[in-house]
């Protein structure tokens, strides 16, 4: 006979919980990677075009790398929260 304790809608809920986490984790890290990958395809057109601006665009695109990568940790950490809680 099959029964319905709370305990199993706990753990259902948790298990689900872990894998809404992991699939954020992974959006976060391949949305990173997209947006890290379009500056620099940018900053290398943007260098052919105007060799004599190589120090600015080079400065721009670590700059705006380090917002990217930061924002991306900072959507892994929460996700890891999740999974820890």
């Amino acid at each position: 006979m099959l029964t319905f304790e709370p305990q199993d809608a706990v753990k259902g809920a948790d298990a689900i919980a872990r894998m809404g986490a992991g699939i954020g984790a992974g959006l976060a890290v391949i949305g990173a990677g997209i947006g890290i990958g379009r500056i620099g395809a940018s900053g290398a057109e943007a260098i052919a075009r105007q060799p004599e601006a190589v120090a600015e665009i080079r400065g721009s695109s670590i700059i705006m790398a380090a917002l990217i990568e930061g924002v991306a940790l900072f959507a892994i950490v929460i996700t890891l929260l999740i999974m820890i809680l």
